[in-house]
């Protein structure tokens, strides 16, 4: 399921250069804005969760998982990745993120398979180093072809 959702159309390679957390947010978001997945309204909603409740989405070393409430502009389920060159600060230097990725969930349960996926993914540190230092968008789906199919 992972690998049908993150693809080589929802993930992107960006550079760090003079770019807020926000803005990360913000474009990792932008291939589910473009698709129909989500409203603008669902981008300000997890920028505005953030900005409340501070670095909360920051759910391991450099990784950030972006979501809010399926209410808050959510058509279609989707994930959505941004890989950066060099760590942004999410709120504070306290918390680097070089992969942001963004959840659009349209209820409480349709998602939770995918969520368990890529806590798997994520839990296997050596391909998150694969993914921090993959030059190209094809590595990146690469790595997660080859764990969804484990």
């Amino acid at each position: 399921m992972l690998s049908s959702l993150l693809t080589a159309e929802t993930i992107q390679i960006g550079h760090a250069d003079k770019i807020s957390w926000s803005d990360a947010i913000r474009k990792a978001a932008e291939p589910l804005l473009s698709t129909g997945k989500i409203k603008e309204s669902y981008i300000k909603a997890m920028i505005s969760l953030v900005e409340e409740n501070g670095p909360y989405i920051n759910i391991g070393p450099n990784i950030a998982l972006a979501h809010a409430r399926p209410e808050n502009g959510v058509k279609k389920m989707g994930m959505s990745l941004l890989k950066v060159d060099s760590a942004i600060n999410l709120v504070n230097k306290d918390h680097p993120i070089k992969l942001f990725f963004v959840l659009a969930a349209v209820d409480n349960t349709k998602h939770l398979q995918a969520l368990k996926e890529l806590t798997t993914l994520l839990g296997n540190p050596d391909i998150v180093k694969r993914i921090e230092k993959a030059s190209s968008v094809s590595e990146i789906v690469r790595e997660i072809k080859e764990d969804d199919e484990k």
